[in-house]
């Protein structure tokens, strides 16, 4: 059964902002020690995404937690069919199989796949990320300062 998600609570967008504090300091740590130990004065210049991050540097973020959710599809029903379903009842989706699955990320669409089988288990291989992510991200930032 698909349930619509409901949008975004202020205490969502403040665990949002949570794990992107915990993030970032995370990543000015990681490039901290990267700028302490690179030998020539011209690679601290360098952009971030062209140091190297050292194994134990990412695992800084092996305890963020975000909340993961793939929405296989959508549907409409009324109180009165959800109550009537049981095991084995068929509930149709606003997709087709085949169709892209969406990944979000705490309650933010960034990216879409497809389902596979592997090893018995069913997992989501990505085949796009949402270009707008970063704008989605500064949006969201945005209305939790409003909201506070």
């Amino acid at each position: 059964m698909a349930e619509d998600a409901a949008p975004p609570t202020p205490a969502d967008d403040s665990v949002v902002q949570d794990a992107l504090a915990q993030a970032q300091a995370a990543v000015n740590q990681i490039q901290g020690e990267i700028n302490d130990t690179a030998a020539p004065a011209d690679a601290s210049d360098a952009p971030a995404e062209a140091l190297p991050v050292d194994a134990e540097g990412i695992e800084l973020l092996s305890d963020v937690d975000l909340h993961v959710m793939i929405e296989l599809g959508r549907t409409e029903m009324v109180v009165e069919d959800v109550l009537k379903l049981n095991e084995g009842s068929v509930v149709e989706l606003d997709k087709l199989a085949g169709d892209p699955v969406d990944v979000h990320v705490n309650g933010r669409l960034v990216a879409r796949g497809e389902v596979l089988v592997l090893n018995d288990n069913f997992c989501i291989r990505i085949s796009e990320i949402v270009e707008n992510l970063e704008e989605q991200a500064a949006a969201a930032a945005a209305e939790s300062q409003a909201a506070v």
